[in-house]
């Protein structure tokens, strides 16, 4: 089977971590890139031709692109690659606003055959995707609720570059960067919801994008869910508690390259109201290693090579997630008014 060439538009930190395990793939091969902090187009020490400007990256021979670029242009370069034939990965978030995600479906359509995936990341922790299986096998009933925290100390950690905190490029805060991935998640553990009450602040860092948001939703099917998303969790943290009929689900903790957000587990409630006495048992399986990056680009190449239909990471997924994401902006009315934001259709 003939290797899949492949260009990265976008060669920070993420691409070329993107780069380090489509490298692992036995049918991609890297061979282009682009960044706008390239000085000159040239060629690095292992061949891979570089160039500044996305527009050049498109005129090599590719079958596949990996956008990892700012909020602003990831739309424009996600229709630019389906243009020219190519099928797609795009980073989280597709865009600045559900416009951008909404215009990239139109493009799509028109290209049936071509593979369009965004990268949900945390659905392929090993935690996540076994909290999937044990909720769908329906053992611990149906969800009740939910209640989930993702908290990092500032909107610019570890040397990031600080276009996250411009609205005009990021077009959110904190909750569009990475509460996003909780939003995804409660979406997926619950189905949709369409009744929501929030908080937006930016009273702490005071950049003109949240650094916190707070929300409660419901479903159509009476789910609810609880969300923080924070940079002023001066204490790193990700947590997920999904209550069930018959138990709970408890998320703690996710592997990333920062280590700072401690042990990823999973501890499974078996409850017991008549007799437990409110301490139920439970088993907690502790998880070692982030396999989520490797399986993400394996599951895009198989997509690809036997024309499988994407299974996480849909643009579907992603329009959904972004319209919850600014249904939760625009239902506080002060931030609604003070950034003029559109409630989604």
């Amino acid at each position: 089977m003939k290797k899949l060439r492949v260009g990265i538009a976008g060669f920070g930190v993420v691409g070329k971590r993107r780069k380090e395990y489509i490298d692992r793939h036995p049918n991609l091969e890297v061979v282009a890139v682009c960044d706008k902090s390239f000085g000159k187009d040239g060629i690095l020490e292992n061949h891979i031709r570089y160039y500044q400007n996305y527009k050049d990256l498109l005129k090599e021979e590719l079958d596949a692109l990996i956008v990892c670029l700012t909020n602003d242009i990831a739309a424009e370069v996600t229709i630019a690659g389906l243009e020219a034939g190519l099928h797609v990965f795009c980073e989280k978030p597709p865009g600045r606003n559900v416009e951008d995600i909404v215009r990239v479906i139109e493009h799509e359509k028109k290209y049936p055959s071509l593979k369009l995936m965004y990268g949900f990341n945390h659905r392929y922790h090993d935690s996540i995707q076994e909290a999937l299986k044990i909720l769908r096998s329906g053992e611990l009933g149906k969800v009740i609720n939910l209640r989930g925290l993702y908290g990092k100390s500032k909107l610019i950690t570890f040397n990031q570059p600080d276009w996250r905190t411009k609205r005009e490029v990021a077009g959110g805060g904190v909750l569009l960067d990475q509460g996003i991935h909780i939003v995804d998640l409660m979406r997926l553990f619950a189905g949709e919801f369409e009744d929501i009450h929030s908080f937006i602040s930016n009273g702490h860092w005071k950049y003109d994008v949240e650094d916190n948001a707070y929300a409660i939703m419901r479903t159509k099917d009476g789910i609810v869910g609880m969300l923080n998303s924070s940079a002023t969790q001066w204490r790193h943290r990700f947590h997920l508690d999904i209550n069930l009929e018959k138990g709970s689900l408890i998320l703690g903790g996710i592997l990333s390259g920062t280590k700072s957000y401690g042990a990823e587990t999973l501890t499974i409630v078996y409850a017991d109201p008549d007799n437990d006495g409110g301490d139920p048992k439970e088993q907690t399986i502790r998880y070692n290693k982030d396999p989520s990056w490797n399986e993400e680009i394996i599951a895009f190449a198989d997509c690809i090579l036997n024309d499988k239909p994407v299974q996480f990471g849909t643009s579907s997924d992603a329009l959904q997630t972004m319209k919850l994401v600014f249904k939760i902006y625009y239902s506080d009315p002060i931030w609604q008014k003070k950034y003029n934001i559109k409630e989604p259709n």
